[in-house]
């Protein structure tokens, strides 16, 4: 009963924390479904187009987004041992951190738009998709300063905040999409480039509005409103030196899905799009779990603020229990339903039974996306971010991609053999890291 009871107070603190963090990043996923279905309205090209433009795109923004990431372990020990004035420093050295690698991320994302007609795809799909790529390359900047601001507010326990802001962000998209894409009040029908002038709108918007509301709420203005620090190298450093191996290990999960998306357009742009469609919903799952993942990540960086060792453990396993049943349930909803949900997004039958086919794949690896993604909130809770990358090398790259290829390609499964390459992967990486956190705590709190 004590083991039981040790788990239950855990179970829905975490789940309160990580409310508001699933709301907003389902309703980010939620937005990039409208987009695929929106733009799937328009055709199977621009779908395909779209789909390659991310699968490119999505590697380097996550490379950002995994170093804004290392702010909440940080802002969270600081504010777990209730040192206020190491909270607002590192809110300042995060926004001038995040500044330089969005520009610098910035660059690199735009040199890759030479590159489009040269990754085999059909001439069609690179043609349109470049100048929506370049949409998304300007987004990077406001994007790294809104998740600057996110994930300090999420340090302090707070996720309520970039919830509010988020889904006011995504209601906008939608809007603007709407007006875009199929040309109304006026405006000409854009198509695939109308999604990305409502993606660029609205991250911009979603940036400035944090950077207007923080200051003016009062459990924030002491943060905020302190003297001015200029950039510090040190402190720069320590930022970096957690944030690469964490957008690293996002990069190299990413990049092997984008390469699987590579390897679908080599198959034909129907394959293409139902694999696009899949993946906008497992990756809808996924964020979810991932809501639950960075609760996690914040309880277990404040515990060790307050030097609560054993609640490490607890909140640990508590999130882990959370996040199985959660996507044993999912795993159960894409396989009874894995014609209906492709058929919302199109209309060619052919499409549909390919994707029916990969939810099918997607409905069995659930539990062990789950699992990967919470032991990583974990791991970073605990500053541990150099074994995940290595881990993530050996499940995505050494494992996953190869298995999809050999499956797809030489063994002639044709495109459900790449979703059996993913399949072997999250299982791997799932694995891994949760061992890695059970012989971490063992080694450093027992």
């Amino acid at each position: 009963m004590k083991l039981k009871n040790r788990y239950n107070q855990h179970y829905w603190p975490n789940a309160k924390l990580a409310t508001p963090i699933i709301l907003a990043q389902a309703g980010q996923m939620l937005v990039n479904l409208a987009d695929t279905l929106m733009v799937g309205q328009v055709g199977t090209t621009p779908l395909a187009a779209a789909s390659f433009a991310n699968s490119i795109f999505i590697n380097i923004l996550y490379l950002g987004v995994g170093i804004s990431f290392a702010l909440t372990p940080l802002v969270g020990k600081a504010f777990g041992a209730r040192n206020n004035q190491e909270c607002a420093f590192w809110l300042k050295q995060g926004l001038w951190a995040n500044l330089i690698i969005g520009g610098i991320l910035t660059l690199i994302a735009g040199s890759f738009y030479f590159a489009l007609p040269y990754l085999g795809q059909e001439e069609s799909v690179w043609k349109e998709a470049g100048p929506y790529y370049l949409l998304m390359v300007l987004s990077i900047i406001p994007l790294q300063f809104f998740n600057t601001y996110k994930q300090f507010t999420e340090g302090l326990s707070n996720t309520k905040i970039a919830m509010i802001i988020t889904i006011g962000g995504n209601i906008l998209n939608v809007l603007l999409n709407f007006i875009f894409i199929y040309g109304y009040f006026g405006m000409p029908a854009l198509g695939l480039f109308g999604a990305g002038i409502g993606t660029l709108v609205s991250r911009i918007a979603m940036a400035i509005s944090f950077a207007l509301i923080l200051p003016k709420i009062k459990r924030f203005k002491n943060y905020i409103k302190t003297d001015h620090n200029p950039i510090s190298l040190i402190a720069f450093k320590k930022i970096i030196k957690l944030g690469i191996p964490i957008g690293l290990q996002f990069v190299i999960e990413i990049f092997a899905f984008s390469l699987g998306s590579i390897m679908m357009g080599w198959i034909n742009a129907e394959s293409l799009a139902a694999h696009q469609i899949v993946l906008s919903l497992a990756s809808l799952t996924y964020m979810m779990s991932s809501g639950l993942a960075s609760a996690t990540t914040i309880k277990v960086s404040i515990f060790r603020g307050k030097k609560l060792f054993n609640e490490i453990k607890n909140t640990a396993f508590a999130s882990l229990h959370l996040v199985i049943m959660f996507m044993s349930f999912t795993g159960l909803l894409f396989f009874t339903l894995r014609y209906l949900l492709p058929s919302l997004f199109v209309n060619d039958q052919e499409v549909i039974i390919l994707a029916s086919s990969l939810m099918m794949i997607a409905a069995f690896f659930q539990i062990f996306d789950g699992i990967q993604v919470v032991s990583l909130g974990i791991l970073r809770g605990l500053e541990d971010v150099v074994a995940p990358v290595v881990g993530a090398g050996i499940a995505y790259l050494l494992l996953s991609v190869p298995t999809g290829y050999l499956v797809t390609f030489i063994f002639d499964f044709g495109p459900v053999g790449i979703w059996i390459g993913y399949l072997v992967g999250l299982s791997s990486a799932g694995t891994f890291l949760l061992l890695r956190f059970r012989m971490l705590y063992r080694r450093n709190y027992e």
